[in-house]
C-alpha cells in the first residue's frame, strides 16, 4: 500500500498522522485552560462599546484578553498562546481526515452514542466547521503582538489592506449581526479546549482509547 493509499483508506496508521496527533494532544493539554478563557473573554469583548454604553465595567477583561492583565509580559505570552493555536489548527487539520469511508461521520454529532463519543464527535464537528474562524483569531492574533514581524515575514506595508482586515476580521464589528455571530462562533475554542481536555483526562488518566473508531457507544 502507498503512503497515498494508506492517507486515503488508512490514515490511523500513518506514522505522520501519529507525529502530528502527539503534537496536537500534548499542546492542546498545555494551553486548554487558556483558550478557553480567551474564548470567552473575546465573546464578551465583541459588544464592548455597547456595554461601555450600558455603564458596564469591561475594561479589565480587555485588559485580560489583550494583556493577560499582565502589561507587556502578558502580551508576549498571548502572542505564545496564539502561535500555538494556529499549531493546533494546523495539526487538527491533518488528524482531522478519519479516511474515505468515514469522513462524513465526523461532520456531525451523533447525540445518542455514551458521552465519550458525543465527545470526540463535538471536538472532530466543532474543529472542521470552525477551522476557519478559529485560524483567523490565532493569526489575527499573532498580528497584535508580533506587527512588525509579521508584516515583514509576509513583506506586506504595515498599513496595507491586508492587516486592516485583520484588525476588523478579529472582532467582526461591522454589524450587530455579524457582532453575534463573532460572539457565538467565538465560543467554539472554548468547546473545544473543554471537548480536548476530556480527550486528554480520558486517554492519559484513565487510559481510555481516544481513537474514534475504538471508542464504543
Amino acid at each position: 500500500m502507498t503512503a497515498r493509499q494508506l492517507w486515503r483508506d488508512h490514515p490511523e496508521k500513518s506514522r505522520l498522522r501519529g507525529a502530528f496527533f502527539q503534537i496536537h494532544f500534548w499542546v492542546g493539554a498545555i494551553v486548554g485552560a487558556y483558550i478557553f478563557m480567551m474564548s470567552v473573554s473575546g465573546s464578551v469583548i465583541v459588544f464592548r462599546n455597547e456595554l461601555l454604553n450600558q455603564g458596564v465595567s469591561v475594561e479589565w477583561m480587555v485588559d485580560l484578553h489583550t494583556n493577560l492583565l499582565g502589561g507587556t509580559t502578558g502580551r508576549l505570552v498571548n502572542g505564545i498562546g496564539a502561535l500555538s493555536l494556529v499549531l493546533l489548527c494546523v495539526t487538527g487539520a491533518v488528524i482531522w481526515w478519519p479516511g474515505v469511508k468515514f469522513w462524513r461521520r465526523s461532520l456531525a454529532v451523533e447525540w445518542r452514542a455514551s458521552f465519550a463519543r458525543i465527545n470526540w464527535d463535538l471536538h472532530s464537528a466543532l474543529g472542521f466547521w470552525g477551522f476557519a474562524f478559529v485560524t483567523l483569531w490565532g493569526v489575527s492574533g499573532i498580528y497584535f503582538v508580533y506587527p512588525d514581524q509579521f508584516t515583514g515575514a509576509l513583506s506586506l506595508d504595515p498599513a496595507g489592506w491586508a492587516t486592516f482586515w485583520l484588525a476588523q476580521l478579529h472582532f467582526g464589528r461591522f454589524s450587530w449581526l455579524t457582532e453575534v455571530m463573532w460572539a457565538v462562533t467565538g465560543l467554539v475554542p472554548a468547546v473545544l479546549a473543554f471537548t480536548g481536555v476530556f480527550i486528554c483526562c480520558r486517554r492519559v488518566v484513565f487510559q481510555k482509547p481516544s481513537n474514534p473508531k475504538v471508542i464504543v457507544n
